[in-house]
């Protein structure tokens, strides 16, 4: 302010009009804010014993020692010491000893070097420095938004596939999708109603954890879909959502192989004499796949293919891979290394007599065939999944 006040008193100087004139009360207004030094009352009439009047008649008078306000400072107030001498150079009685414009406004340059000579300036300046503050939060805070939307699309894409979980986010609704070919697997721990007996609740839900880790790196080396995990039971799908031709049935069954390949060191931390064993069946046909649900969606498979790779793997054996005619006749067309052995017919619950096969391994692997450990005799009594 001190400056705006200089800059037009100086204009004023050096204009034709060169005089201010009459500079009162009477003709300018002056409020609380021209008090810039103090930033108190001016002459601190609530704690002064004189009157108003008193005061206006003092300073008329001048004299030697004219009357004048008292500069002093707050502890909270910095201002620079030359301004307040300054100040009182101004209030000078005799006007030659007042310094002139031109050489306050030299005093006052030096005095704010660094700073803006412009009010408006100094307000863009700081309105500048704001705006460059608060492009870099913003950019700080959109950087942060960025990472959390990874991770939330991550934790979604690995509940629901890409696709369908894309759809999802921009509000449109999923259809269910009909595929005419793709293979289905399902396993299961053998006797784990036993195994269970022995651990405790988080014992099993640990052993659980690190076995399916195992299966879920797995997967991710192979075309597969791990539609759920119900307790001990491990669904998976390959030729959806993504359709791979006729490549389903040979990812299943690398897959299947290398589970059980993974249970050969696999060990359960408490109980280090238990060996676990699966009991794996497939499939090929066709089924319909679509999401269920508003609250917790999960994408879903319908259809007789699921309900027939669910039988092979109940009516299979510890450690061997049970294929259906179907699973069979596919892979051994798409890949003759995989060798098979007929198993002969079954009677298969709600299916009647079909003839089934046993996947042993693939001939082009490290050994001629996968090796599969023999099972101890047992007693073979087929599971109700109706």
């Amino acid at each position: 302010m001190l400056r705006d006040i200089i800059n037009g008193l100086y204009y004023i100087h050096h204009s034709d009009v060169r005089l201010h004139g009459n500079l009162t009360s009477e003709t300018c207004l002056v409020d609380e804010r021209w008090q810039i030094i103090t930033k108190s009352s001016v002459w601190d009439l609530d704690n002064r014993k004189e009157r108003a009047e008193e005061i206006l008649y003092m300073v008329k008078k001048g004299g030697s020692a004219p009357f004048r306000p008292e500069l002093t400072l707050g502890e909270n107030l910095d201002v620079n010491p030359a301004m307040l001498h300054l100040v009182r150079d101004c209030w000078s009685e005799n006007p030659s000893e007042r310094p002139s414009v031109e050489s306050i406004r030299s005093l006052l340059r030096s005095m704010n070097s660094g700073r803006s000579d412009n009010l408006m300036d100094h307000v863009f300046n700081m309105l500048e420095n704001y705006a460059g503050s608060l492009e870099e939060e913003v950019e700080a805070r959109t950087r942060e938004l960025t990472e959390e939307k990874k991770k939330s699309d991550v934790l979604l894409y690995r509940m629901l596939p890409r696709q369908v979980a894309d759809k999802l986010k921009l509000g449109q609704s999923v259809e269910p999708e009909m595929y005419d070919n793709v293979s289905i697997f399902f396993s299961d721990v053998v006797k784990f109603t036993n195994l269970a007996a022995k651990c405790t609740p988080l014992q099993v839900v640990n052993l659980l954890n690190d076995l399916y880790s195992i299966f879920d790196g797995i997967i991710d080396e192979h075309d597969v879909y791990k539609v759920e995990t119900i307790g001990d039971g491990y669904l998976c799908v390959s030729g959806l959502p993504h359709r791979n031709g006729n490549e389903h049935i040979k990812e299943i069954s690398l897959m299947s192989i290398a589970f059980l390949a993974s249970l050969q060191s696999f060990r359960v931390p408490h109980l280090p004499k238990e060996r676990i064993n699966l009991r794996i069946g497939i499939h090929t046909g066709s089924c319909v796949a679509g999401v269920v649900g508003m609250t917790m969606p999960r994408y879903c498979l319908f259809g007789d293919t699921v309900n027939t790779a669910s039988r092979m793997e109940s009516n299979g054996k510890p450690g061997h891979i049970h294929l259906s005619t179907e699973a069979n006749r596919l892979l051994t067309m798409m890949d003759p290394q995989f060798k098979t052995e007929c198993r002969g017919e079954v009677i298969i619950k709600g299916k009647g007599v079909m003839e089934t096969y046993w996947l042993l391994g693939e001939k082009g692997s490290e050994q001629d065939s996968f090796s599969i450990p023999s099972p101890p005799p047992i007693i073979e009594t087929s599971i109700d999944r109706s």
